[in-house]
């Protein structure tokens, strides 16, 4: 074969075409150039039958894809699912290995792409516990009436990411938006605490009555850039959430009542159910009262376990649990990428 490559690149054929037409490899070609003769492949890894230390066995890929095809599974990633087994004391295999074999099944799906933010972000906030940073923000909730919208008034923590006060009204305005927050406020109890209060520059928002009444709370309000909506991300991340879940009603709301139980149904989910990639894969519920630091010392504890059981399907340490003990809207970056001194921290 060796013979017959010389022969076509003498005739005009570039190398790399000759080698693949008789299934050889370019460098074994330079080798025989250098050296005068074909050496065989003299690496472990190139003996024939040799099967990787760390493989999943048959059994072991099925037990995963009939894992992640279960109904209370089916609809997850492994990103959750991984954790929510190691929440009951199992171990299958890495999340890696989890999308390696549904791949190979064709159960994995594209997910859209979303567009990076080209514009500056405001000062920077920073919560260290719940109850510090609130974020909050309206959508519409489309009716059976064309161009009538109910209004989905929803806080949020930006700290532990649960939805801390909501409301659905028929209109949109400061009086509501007031009322809404000052249910919320008194509901977490935190009166004489320091919270901050993050939105963007709807009417609502800045309306006089609104503004009254967090100035005799005694929050801090804090706003967008006009027309950014990157700078509330946490609120505009809910609303996806919201509006792409599942269980979101394919039609139109028929009446208040009909929407507004919609929407307690998904908080109670969102809040206690729905585990949350940003804080390790626990509830925003768990996170907002404390519970996430046992529940993620668990899950370390699971994967040492595992680790000890099987070390050679492991090349580095486990997967990392510790605790997000910062969050930060808005982050701004100096030139050299270090987050800037700058940063509000809302203590």
């Amino acid at each position: 074969m060796i013979a017959l490559i010389e022969e076509a690149c003498s005739a005009g054929a570039r190398l790399g075409k000759a080698c693949k037409v008789v299934d050889v490899s370019v460098r074994t070609v330079q080798r025989y150039r250098r050296h005068g003769e074909v050496r065989p492949d003299g690496r472990k890894a190139a003996a024939a039958g040799r099967v990787p230390a760390n493989r999943l066995s048959e059994q072991e890929r099925t037990a995963i894809v009939e894992t992640a095809n279960q109904l209370k599974f089916a609809h997850l990633p492994p990103s959750q699912i991984v954790p929510a087994l190691a929440d009951e004391g199992s171990y299958l295999a890495s999340e890696s290995s989890f999308y390696r074999v549904l791949r190979a099944k064709d159960q994995l799906t594209r997910r859209g792409r979303v567009k990076a933010p080209s514009h500056s972000r405001p000062q920077a906030l920073e919560a260290t516990a719940p109850n510090q940073l609130w974020s909050w923000d309206i959508t519409y909730l489309a009716t059976t009436v064309r161009g009538l919208f109910f209004y989905l008034y929803l806080i949020l923590d930006v700290y532990s990411r649960k939805i801390v006060g909501w409301e659905v009204y028929a209109e949109e305005s400061a009086d509501h938006a007031a009322s809404t927050f000052r249910k919320s406020y008194l509901r977490e109890g935190i009166a004489g605490q320091s919270l901050i209060l993050h939105s963007d520059n709807g009417s609502p928002m800045k309306g006089a009555t609104m503004l009254a009444t967090l100035q005799k709370l005694g929050v801090m309000p804090s706003f967008s850039r006009p027309s950014v909506s990157n700078d509330n991300p946490y609120s505009e991340a809910l609303f996806k959430t919201l509006k792409y879940n599942p269980g979101f009603p394919e039609h139109p709301f028929e009446t208040l009542d009909q929407a507004r139980q919609w929407v307690a149904g998904f908080v109670h989910w969102y809040n206690e159910e729905h585990r949350h990639s940003a804080l390790k894969f626990v509830t925003p519920g768990q996170r907002h009262r404390g519970e996430d630091k046992d529940i993620l010392a668990l899950r370390a504890a699971v994967y040492d376990t595992a680790k000890a059981n099987r070390p050679e399907r492991w090349s580095g340490s486990c997967r990392n649990w510790d605790r997000p003990e910062i969050v930060t809207l808005n982050p701004s970056k100096s030139r050299n990428g270090q987050r800037d001194s700058e940063t509000i921290k809302a203590a």
